[in-house]
Order: C-alpha cells, then sequence, then structure tokens
C-alpha cells in the first residue's frame, strides 16, 4: 500500500505570506550560510503532523477531521512578533507567533489531536505553542554566528498584517525534494458558521 507524508494546518491567506515574505528579505542582509530559510508559500500554521500514513487510511482521517470541525465557528487569528527555538544562545528555529484567538486555536488542536487518537495516531506530548517557522539553523552552525543572528531575529520589528479569519482546517500531503517540500492540498474542511 502506498503511503503518503501528511499533516493537518491551518493555510495562510496571501497577505500574511506576504508580510513574511518581507520579513524573511529583510532578515536574509549577508545570507548567512547557516541558514535554511523556508518558502513563504509553504508557510502554514501546523496543527498536527502524521507522518507517513497508508494511503487508505486518508478518508478515515478526513472523516474525524470534518466531525471536529463541525464544533468549531470560524476565528481570528494575526500573527506578531519574532522568536527563536530553543532560546537566543543556540538558536536552531527561527519562528513568527501568532495571537489573537489562541484559546479556540488550541481547543481545536485538542480536538483533532483526541479524534486521530482514535484512529491510532498518538497524542501529542508537549505543549501545542502555535507558531509559524520562517528559518531554520543548520547542525553546525558557529555558535557566536547562531547568537548573533538571533539577536537580530530578536529585534527585527515588522508591521503584521490585519488579522485572519480562520474558516477551515485543510489535510495536507508533503513531498520531500533536494530543493524542499512541496505541500499539496489533499482536503479542506470548513468550520461552519454557528458552531460552538
Amino acid at each position: 500500500m502506498e503511503k503518503i507524508r501528511a499533516f493537518i494546518a491551518i493555510e495562510l491567506p496571501g497577505e500574511v505570506r506576504e508580510s513574511l515574505s518581507s520579513l524573511e528579505r529583510r532578515l536574509r542582509v549577508g545570507e548567512p550560510q547557516f541558514i535554511k530559510w523556508v518558502d513563504p508559500e509553504g508557510i502554514h500554521l501546523t496543527l498536527k503532523f502524521l507522518g507517513s500514513v497508508p494511503q487508505d487510511q486518508v478518508p478515515r482521517i478526513g472523516d474525524a477531521i470534518s466531525e471536529v470541525a463541525k464544533g468549531f465557528h470560524p476565528f481570528y487569528l494575526r500573527i506578531s512578533g519574532t522568536g527563536l527555538f530553543p532560546d537566543l544562545y543556540s538558536p536552531r528555529v527561527v519562528w513568527v507567533g501568532v495571537e489573537g484567538d489562541v484559546d479556540r486555536l488550541t481547543l481545536l488542536q485538542k480536538g483533532i489531536d483526541r479524534a486521530l487518537a482514535l484512529l491510532g495516531f498518538s497524542m501529542e506530548s508537549r505543549e501545542f505553542t502555535p507558531h509559524l517557522t520562517i528559518a531554520r539553523l543548520r547542525e553546525g552552525a558557529p555558535k557566536g554566528e547562531g547568537r548573533r543572528f538571533g539577536g537580530m531575529v530578536i529585534s527585527a520589528g515588522f508591521e503584521p498584517p490585519p488579522p485572519f479569519e480562520v474558516s477551515s482546517i485543510s489535510l495536507m500531503r508533503s513531498n520531500l525534494t533536494p530543493s524542499g517540500a512541496i505541500y499539496n492540498r489533499i482536503g479542506s474542511f470548513p468550520l461552519p458558521e454557528g458552531g460552538a
């Protein structure tokens, strides 16, 4: 049985991706060789990574997402601020924060996590921290350079776009290629007006 690499996410509107693209352009000054940038067209808000999934399990996953989505109505989020995982002194991931109706977003993520556990997927062990990854530091990056770049990230202000409406959840496929991952939507599941 063919398997696909899949995850569940909220896709971002064009103005949010354009804002992230603008931020990336400003942070690319000097183009440090140890930074791997994420293509803004591929940035999304991941709710659950599923890993390698048998193709015939996709309809059941879609049904589970659809059931969870029925319990939520559309809500608003906005991007705001930059940060680093795990910290400024040894950064590995550069991210942009997510604000707005984060409580509803967290309930949605937990609902998906529980629904997928019934299909045999492991529950998330870490606390859900909504964020958008815009870059990763490669292994072997000079410590001092990583710290200097981290300081630049923290001090980089940017004008965030207006809040955006979350009105659907997407089941995504990730194809890994030598030039990076390519994402395709497998299914979209609306959050109905007048849900919980």
